[in-house]
């Protein structure tokens, strides 16, 4: 039996890949499993280590009944009754990922979505998502330093590097638990004290993000205290302050009579308006970790920066990592994607205008779309770690010759968009798409 690994293309920066030599050689040894790979310059595995695990290097996939990918593939590259697995960004609707989509359609393939690989629970089982996270408050903290940097205050956040200068996760929490220690041994400067980072969202992106600021000492508070924290004179200077937003926290139903709902609030977002506004001014850098969908309530409007920053006050929240990133969706001053090397851009909220770096007036924005890719080479191990398990079962489903769905394991029909060009039943809604 074979499998492919198409080659990552969409950028200079993706060097991410689904399955790992280490897996590969597993594939082929327990399972007789032939891993079959495009050849890559920038893959953060090389050819040569695929090739010591036993994998073939070849542009040609079309032995390959099953071809895995990270980010989306071209419509050129498909072949007709192939399966595919990869983020197709196909489920809310994307507009610019239709064409492809249709493509797939044409050709009768199969399409299966990692996003969409749940438990019974909801609860997804491989992701990217821990990575994003870490990655992202990485670049926040690099953000936040440079821009106390140009205020001319200085603190040890300066010395933080982005995230895809380093080498890997554990040293990233080396070199900032060292900085953790100057702090609570020199505390921080009285002026940007209390110190408070946000998060919206407790999922594993958040949860990766808060992994990372919890090399700091930290100390926790809910959305209630931190509305009382600067009036608080006993806050700690040789601390980082850390508040986690749930749903109830950050919306409310637009009639007062009625009580917050979890499950209503995602059925019918519509019903409920934001009132997250109330903590902005509390907050130093704001973590978006949550998911949001349109329809849903915005989270921070540019109206609300803007009446924050009015009369020349000086807005204390200095950055947004947005690593949700929906252009204009809950941070609605998230307008564009930024690069790995070039990560923010400042948002004025008086003028609207948006300049590039960490310079000017207003607040910092991280925009970033793919912040895994910062940390390949531990973001695509944890990866295939929870990918490999389900590679024989989805190759025992192609015996036949063509996918059988039955024989899936029910994670993966769940994750089953396209069924031999057809969409499957819990994904027909995308027609209206298309």
């Amino acid at each position: 039996m074979k499998i492919g690994i198409r080659r990552e293309d969409k950028s200079k920066w993706e060097r991410r890949v689904a399955l790992t030599p280490e897996h590969a050689k597993l594939l082929k040894e327990k399972f007789d499993i032939q891993t079959f790979v495009q050849p890559s310059d920038i893959r953060i595995f090389t050819d040569d280590e695929y090739k010591k695990a036993g994998a073939v290097i070849q542009e040609d996939l079309s032995e390959c009944p099953v071809v895995f990918g990270v980010k989306e593939m071209p419509a050129t590259f498909f072949l007709p009754g192939k399966t595919y697995m990869f983020f197709s960004h196909v489920i809310k609707g994307q507009l610019y990922n239709m064409p492809m989509l249709q493509q797939l359609i044409d050709l009768k393939c199969n399409l299966i979505d990692y996003e969409k690989i749940e438990n019974d629970k909801g609860r997804r089982l491989i992701f990217f998502g821990r990575h994003a996270g870490i990655a992202g408050m990485v670049d926040s903290l690099w953000a936040y330093g440079q821009r106390l940097k140009y205020e001319g205050i200085t603190t040890p956040f300066e010395k933080i590097e982005k995230a895809y200068e380093y080498h890997s996760v554990e040293d990233i929490k080396r070199a900032l638990k060292k900085i953790g220690e100057e702090i609570s041994e020199n505390s921080l400067p009285e002026e940007i004290c209390p110190l408070v980072v946000g998060f919206t969202g407790y999922g594993n992106v958040s949860k990766g993000a808060q992994e990372i600021l919890d090399c700091f000492p930290i100390i926790k508070v809910s959305p209630q205290e931190l509305l009382s924290l600067k009036s608080n004179a006993d806050f700690s200077k040789n601390h980082l302050y850390k508040v986690v937003f749930k749903e109830v926290d950050i919306v409310k139903p637009k009639d007062e009579s009625a009580k917050f709902e979890l499950y209503d609030y995602f059925k019918h977002p519509e019903k409920y308006t934001s009132q997250f506004a109330q903590y902005l001014p509390h907050l130093t850098i704001l973590m978006n970790c949550i998911y949001w969908s349109l329809g849903s309530p915005r989270f921070v409007t540019k109206v609300a920066l803007k009446e924050f920053s009015k009369n020349g006050q000086k807005l204390k929240l200095k950055v947004i990592g947005d690593v949700s990133c929906d252009i204009e969706g809950s941070i609605e001053i998230t307008s564009k994607i930024t690069e790995p090397d070039n990560p923010t851009y400042m948002y004025d909220p008086i003028t609207d205008a948006v300049v590039d770096g960490n310079e000017g007036k207003g607040v910092i924005v991280v925009g970033r779309d793919n912040l895994p890719c910062e940390i390949p080479k531990d973001a695509s191990r944890s990866f295939s770690e929870a990918l490999v398990d389900f590679v024989p079962m989805l190759i025992a489903a192609h015996k036949q010759g063509t996918l059988n769905e039955a024989q899936l394991p029910q994670e993966l029909q769940h994750a089953l968009i396209l069924h031999n060009g057809k969409l499957t039943q819990n994904y027909t809604y995308i027609n209206k798409f298309l």
